[in-house]
């Protein structure tokens, strides 16, 4: 069973973060996008890659919660790591994954096929 990590339980908004990676795929630094409201997270490609461009990263995974527990994602959801993917690729910068936390759990958008 998937389990979610401990620190995104609870959360009463959905907060979107990226992790910055360097060319080895090691972690270079975590960072808050955005911090949304009950049900969406407000989310630009000029914001998502704008410290991933400053501290020259390699990649970047993308994570959200879902508040309501359920990690499947949205339509939204799935149009903006479209965008995101889009942009990465234009800008140099690989798109490794978009992870979505639900109650003690999560989806991989890698492992669904949609990146």
């Amino acid at each position: 069973m998937r389990t979610s990590p401990p620190r995104f339980r609870n959360l009463k908004k959905e907060i979107f973060f990226s992790l910055l990676l360097d060319a080895k795929n090691r972690l270079v630094r975590e960072v808050k996008v955005s911090e949304g409201t009950l049900t969406n997270s407000l989310i630009h490609p000029r914001e998502a890659f704008r410290d991933a461009i400053r501290e020259s990263a390699a990649a970047i995974i993308f994570v959200h919660n879902h508040p309501s527990g359920d990690p499947e994602p949205s339509r939204d959801d799935i149009a903006v790591t479209e965008r995101l993917k889009a942009t990465g690729d234009i800008i140099g910068i690989r798109v490794l994954d978009h992870v979505i936390i639900g109650e003690g759990t999560y989806v991989s958008l890698r492992e669904k096929g949609i990146l």
